[in-house]
């Protein structure tokens, strides 16, 4: 972005400037205020939020106004912005068992502990374009909430706000070992501080799918499922809900700072004792010599309600842990280059830029060989008129 190689660049920049506020207000519409944009397109603002690598609800519903509602470039600022910040304190892990839940799922139980909690989401709908949203007014926005409140049974709430998970039925049963693979490297590890070298350890690739573009996470997804992998995985459960985030401060004490929402996935899969694990040996019988079969889990979690990200990160986060070189979601450095957003995003626009040095000294080239293949033509037709003349000789 820091180079012009015309003079005059700088006016017009200024210029290209101007005409992006221009055609922001040439309608003459009432501007977006920041709590409108947070919360009535808070969807929006938690993809930003997770690539942009910074919670902070308020900066990314300002970086969506400013950018006009381009997701790519929201996460270019937050993540600009969050270079710009001291970082004071590391957060304890987080205890998703305590998370206060608004939305839970499991597509392996019809019935699970607790049950399943549909909560807010669009799963069940029609997708048709809704008119009455034209016209919605505050007026009409109360009335929504009022009508909502008393339809509420008080005598069927319940206290319960935090659950168990679904992955200690599996656990208890001994489908499911908290082992870790052998071999495997369980380092925690920040890709923000240290320079990442390949193979990185799962703390690693954890890390930076969470901070990958949705779309290209979905991309690799969706790959494995059409047999560009090995599994075909499984929601064991879905969780969206509000979780504390807790440091510990110079004196060594824990502190309650707050709580982040997040979405949450464990994808279940086969092949937990092995590449190419099956429940059973020919004839229903386990091998003597072979471990015993268990499921897998491949596991995703990022900010805000973003639910295709989380799914699609614990399916890729399960295809790295098992190397393919044929299938592009098994390889680590495919997966992990080509999801970074503000990397794949800003490689790609630096195309707009100035490239004239190169590209003319690319085109020299062409002439020079085209030059050169002309003459050699030319050359090869004074040959043979030559040759041709001295046969009528």
């Amino acid at each position: 972005m820091g180079y012009v190689a015309v003079k005059g660049g700088q006016d017009a920049i200024e210029c290209a400037n101007k005409l992006v506020d221009y055609f922001r207000w040439k309608g003459r519409t009432k501007p977006i205020e920041l709590d409108q944009a947070r919360t009535q397109m808070r969807l929006a603002v938690d993809r930003a939020m997770g690539e942009g690598s910074l919670y902070a609800p308020a900066h990314a519903a300002l970086a969506l106004i400013q950018v006009e509602g381009d997701s790519f470039e929201a996460a270019f600022h937050l993540r600009a912005y969050r270079a710009t910040l001291e970082r004071r304190y590391y957060a304890e892990v987080l205890n998703t068992r305590e998370m206060f839940v608004h939305r839970r799922i499991s597509s392996t139980f019809r019935e699970i502990p607790g049950g399943q909690i549909l909560g807010p989401t669009r799963d069940y709908s029609f997708r048709l374009l809704n008119p009455a949203l034209v016209n919605a007014t505050l007026g009409s926005i109360e009335k929504f909430i009022g009508n909502l409140r008393d339809e509420i049974d008080s005598a069927k709430i319940h206290e319960m706000t935090s659950y168990k998970k679904v992955i200690d039925i599996f656990l208890k049963e001994g489908l499911m070992s908290r082992q870790a693979r052998p071999g495997e490297d369980r380092r925690v590890f920040d890709v923000t501080k240290e320079a990442i070298k390949f193979p990185v350890p799962r703390s690693a690739a954890l890390q930076m799918l969470a901070r990958a573009e949705t779309g290209a996470l979905m991309c690799m997804a969706y790959s494995t499922m059409r047999g560009f992998g090995m599994s075909h995985q499984t929601v064991g459960e879905l969780r969206v809900g509000d979780v504390p985030v807790r440091i510990v401060d110079r004196r060594g004490r824990t502190r309650y700072v707050g709580k982040i929402k997040v979405s949450e996935a464990e994808m279940v899969g086969g092949g937990g004792s092995g590449r190419g694990a099956r429940p059973a040996a020919e004839g229903g019988r386990q091998s003597r010599n072979s471990a015993a079969p268990r499921f897998s889990i491949g596991y995703g979690l990022c900010f805000g309600q973003n639910e295709t990200k989380a799914i699609c990160m614990g399916m890729v986060e399960s295809a790295l842990r098992t190397p393919n070189p044929d299938n592009p979601a098994n390889n680590q450095e495919f997966v992990l280059y080509h999801t970074e957003v503000i990397e794949a995003y800003g490689f790609t626009n630096h195309l707009k830029l100035p490239h004239y040095v190169t590209f003319q000294a690319g085109m020299e080239s062409y002439r020079r060989a085209m030059r050169a293949a002309e003459e050699a033509k030319t050359e090869e037709v004074a040959v043979s008129a030559g040759a041709e003349e001295d046969d009528n000789d």
